[in-house]
């Protein structure tokens, strides 16, 4: 590192930190400091382990429309479309499966290909999601929602709502009465208010062109495209049924890109919460951090790139003058919280009745949405099949992770752990999914401000950026350094074309925040 050298200080070790540091040592001569305010790398992108079994907190799925991206990812862990273990203990008399000497057991730094079923768990009885136009889902439904459904969706299509809300856009694509069944209560559990309380454009930024319409040009494309392909460009990304995934889930991609970070001779800081920021002349000149045992140091840099929540990065600045307005919206922005109880289970009550060979006629979920409305429960992750190497006993128990919304402060969040862990399983033994006797053992996990919301100071957002954006050298990255709920490739993105901007002396910050807001990025997250 040469005395004319200059830093990046990054917030943030999640993917839009990490990316940022990657792209900085990989284009240019800028030397990346990334400062961590916990002990995990990844963000909510890592992966917890417990126990020998490995959790993905709210899954995620590797795959963008961005070749940028997947070219990224595959130089940090190639892909090897090999057997997972799944797949060996279906096919034990096919000895094809280690062919050209690759052993699965042993290789452990790739990507695998993996195929994503959700499922929406509703009245007891299994939904494809999105909803397909199979005679299982009539059946399911029966005649009367059936009719009243298929009459309700010809009405939307007659008369479009004006969309105020998220409630009218899901009723303008898939009529009142799915809506009903399908969105509403679900939506509510997710975000914790009603759908006709939050802003349409959440439905345009995650859902775009989803419909029924949507889902039977699908079923066409679907007859034309080969089943093993994972390049499905032109599907609508919600209908994605192929994607790539690291044998030990997402974190292991994040821990690597730590890794090449230091190993390039970037810095990487754990535990270090970033407390000041300094500005004069309306630059960054400086970072202060404090330590977990609350030792503070000051670092200065040239530029400095956020992925810290818009409302902490506001109450960090220092030597400005921030309007009162401008700090009243960042103080209000909303969040929703997040808690995963992961269970190891014997077995599941619920068996395979789909057409996908599982071993022991397991479920094929990567996720279930439950639809019940007399539970809390929002998602059931079955982690076995992410990548059957999340489990330490893959042959022999059941490894899920169930998912609630809520917020910071409110009853869940404070309720005590064993009780939270308890109602958990009282509401999956309720709803017939495990018998509480199969049940071996259980964790439960926090996240703060996992989802960045969209009601309240959110419509107020735009006077906060345009007051950072008066900051030259401040970069906004990621979802909550947008508070935007972006895909982990959109919060990529958001990194990429920052350290291009800085490299080619662009000024304007508009690519940056328009990332996610083009049709073409957009995805279904339920």
């Amino acid at each position: 590192m040469t005395e004319s050298t200059k830093t990046a200080i990054i917030a943030g070790a999640g993917p839009a930190g990490l990316t940022a540091a990657i792209e900085f040592l990989r284009k240019t001569n800028i030397h990346p400091v990334i400062y961590e305010s916990t002990n995990d790398i990844g963000g909510i992108s890592k992966t917890v382990c417990y126990k020998g079994n490995r959790m993905d907190i709210g899954g995620h799925r590797f795959f963008s429309k961005e070749d940028t991206v997947m070219n990224w990812w595959a130089e940090m862990m190639p892909l090897q479309e090999m057997p997972a273990k799944d797949e060996i203990l279906l096919n034990k008399t096919n000895s094809d499966l280690t062919k050209n000497g690759i052993n699965p057991e042993k290789e452990d730094r790739v990507m695998l290909v993996r195929q994503r079923v959700s499922r929406i768990f509703y009245l007891r009885k299994f939904f494809d999601y999105p909803i397909s136009l199979k005679l299982e889902t009539f059946s399911n439904m029966g005649l009367f929602r059936t009719i009243k459904a298929g009459t309700g969706y010809l009405l939307s299509t007659i008369h479009k709502r004006k969309e105020n809300s998220l409630e009218d856009f899901y009723i303008n694509r898939f009529g009142e009465p799915l809506y009903k069944m399908f969105f509403e209560d679900y939506t509510e559990k997710v975000w914790g208010i009603h759908p006709a309380k939050l802003g349409a454009d959440w439905g345009s930024q995650r859902v775009k062109g989803l419909s029924l319409i949507t889902i039977l040009k699908d079923m066409v494309k679907k007859t034309f495209t080969s089943p093993k392909s994972i390049d499905q460009k032109q599907i609508e990304t919600s209908l994605i049924e192929k994607f790539i995934y690291p044998k030990y889930g997402p974190g292991q991609l994040w821990e690597t890109a730590a890794k090449e970070v230091e190993n390039k001779s970037g810095e990487l800081y754990k535990n270090q919460e970033i407390v000041k920021i300094n500005i004069e002349e309306n630059r960054v000149i400086s970072v202060t951090t404090r330590s977990i045992e609350g030792k503070t140091e000051t670092r200065p840099c040239d530029y400095f790139l956020s992925s810290m929540p818009i409302k902490d990065l506001v109450a960090s600045l220092s030597g400005i003058s921030i309007p009162e307005e401008i700090q009243s919206i960042a103080k209000k922005l909303p969040y929703r919280d997040f808690i995963t109880v992961g269970l190891l289970v014997n077995k599941l009550r619920i068996r395979n009745k789909t057409k996908i060979k599982t071993y022991l006629e397991r479920v094929p979920d990567t996720w279930i949405y439950i639809q019940e409305r007399d539970v809390k429960i929002g998602r059931l992750q079955v982690f076995n099949n992410w990548s059957p190497y999340l489990v330490a006993d893959y042959e022999n128990t059941m490894w899920i992770g169930l998912e609630y919304f809520c917020t910071e402060g409110d009853d869940m969040w404070n309720m005590p752990k064993e009780e939270f862990i308890k109602m958990a399983i009282e509401e999956l033994v309720k709803i017939d999914i495990i018998d509480k006797q199969d049940v071996l053992d259980a964790v439960q996990v926090k996240i703060k401000k996992a989802y960045p919301s969209y009601f309240g100071s959110y419509y107020q957002l735009d006077k906060v950026k345009a007051f950072l954006d008066k900051i030259p050298n401040l970069y906004c990255i990621g979802r909550n350094g947008q508070h935007r709920y972006n895909n982990m490739d959109h919060s990529m993105m958001t990194a990429i074309a920052t350290v291009d901007n800085i490299k080619n002396g662009i000024i304007s910050k508009e690519n940056i925040w328009s990332v996610n807001t083009e049709e073409e990025y957009h995805e279904v997250k339920k």
